[in-house]
């Protein structure tokens, strides 16, 4: 799949940073992982760190799928309102999944910290109204937040206006999210992962899988990968190995600015911006103060129909965005585009599924969280190659469908 399009900021600022060979010869693993962007490698990170011998395999150079077009927006909060979820998988399971993304923005900003230089910055994340109607459910969605012990303020707007310029019906602000360079910080995992004894090779496709009773063995062209389990974190490649699609993929569009001094910039330095609309508008900014904004989504995932829409959709964004602060400089430096995946209710699917058997296990991290929940099933596909428990192993598999 052709995943992205226009100039992704990340690839263009980084370039490609370490060549990671093909696979030469045959291997064997305690667990393969198939892909090699950030959802893979903080999986293959995971494992490795506790024991287990990962060998990664990549299509593409690493990072250059979906994870250079990511935008990075690291929150607790996800698409679906945990009011929501509440009421389709009950309060307790609402609660299980924010706070397991709550856990996850922390363990990231513990992470970033152990690998140094991979753009992370703690936020806030201010979630507003995007019309006069949407504000009932957002103060629904913070009392509920609040009952369970997130940090969470009412806005109305004489104070969102005055705190952040922003006119708008009422806003929740988050003290917890952050933002990052997500195809710096998978180069810099997966090195790790070398460093440790694992194996990464890039340029490496697999043809086919053959699960067993003691294992998986993965076909790469004439050669061979022989592993006691696999997971499948390839991103939206993954649904080739199901019969029944478990996702709709939708385009999503973002541009970034030159860098903003920072006192232009002021709060948006330390603060998420998202809204209430679907599909909505989002910005943050990044390490090196230039300002990141995103939206526009829609269903077309042909690629050349994307390359086309991109300095449109990014012209569309920057108009929007000059609404809410017209005092910023909001011209595009990048413009691009990238697939992305949204399941019915939110939330990813991590673990096996019932056509492969135990050994294969997926990584699906589809929606908006997508790194926060990589974060999460990296511990969860953890806990079931080690025969533990995991919290949020029903609720984030197929069992749901």
């Amino acid at each position: 799949m052709d995943l992205k399009s226009g100039y992704p900021f990340w690839a263009v600022k980084n370039g490609l940073m370490h060549a990671f060979p093909q696979l030469r010869e045959d291997a064997r693993c305690d667990v393969a992982v198939v892909g090699g962007g950030i959802t893979g490698a903080l999986i293959a990170d995971e494992l490795t760190r506790h024991g287990h011998h990962v060998v990664v395999v990549e299509q593409r150079d690493i990072g250059w799928g979906s994870t250079a077009a990511s935008t990075a927006l690291i929150q607790y909060e996800i698409d679906t309102h945990m009011v929501d979820l509440a009421k389709q998988y009950g309060e307790a399971n609402a609660v299980l999944a924010y706070q397991g993304c709550a856990d996850a923005v922390t363990s990231l900003q513990e992470l970033s910290t152990e690998l140094r230089d991979v753009g992370f910055r703690s936020q806030q994340s201010l979630y507003y109204a995007s019309r006069e109607r949407d504000r009932g459910d957002l103060e629904a969605e913070l009392a509920l937040r609040a009952a369970h012990g997130f940090e969470v303020e009412w806005l109305v707007p004489a104070s969102l206006k005055a705190r952040f310029g922003i006119e708008a019906p009422g806003a929740i602000l988050s003290a917890l999210a952050g933002s990052l360079d997500p195809y710096r910080m998978a180069y810099r995992l997966l090195a790790r992962v070398v460093r440790a004894g694992g194996t990464v090779c890039d340029r490496t496709k697999v043809d086919r899988l053959v699960p067993h009773s003691r294992g998986v063995e993965l076909h790469c062209g004439e050669l061979r990968v022989r592993a006691k389990h696999v997971v499948l974190a390839a991103g939206y490649a993954n649904e080739q190995w199901l019969a029944k699609r478990v996702a709709k993929n939708r385009s999503s569009y973002a541009y970034v600015t030159d860098p903003i001094d920072r006192a232009t910039l002021g709060v948006l330095a330390s603060t998420l911006v998202w809204e209430t609309a679907r599909p909505y508008l989002y910005l943050r900014s990044t390490s090196d103060d230039r300002l990141l904004v995103g939206g526009d989504d829609d269903a077309h995932d042909h690629p050349a129909r994307r390359d086309a829409r991109v300095d449109g959709k990014a012209r569309g964004l920057q108009k929007r965005v000059a609404k809410l602060f017209p005092a910023l400089p909001l011209e595009p430096a990048f413009a691009w585009a990238g697939t992305f995946a949204e399941t019915a209710d939110g939330l990813p699917f991590f673990g096996a599924h019932a056509s492969l058997g135990p050994r294969v296990l997926f990584a699906m991290a589809y929606g908006g969280n997508g790194i926060t929940y990589s974060t999460i099933g990296a511990a969860l596909l953890r806990a079931t190659i080690e025969r533990r428990r995991h919290p949020l192993a029903k609720l984030f598999s197929f069992a749901r469908l």
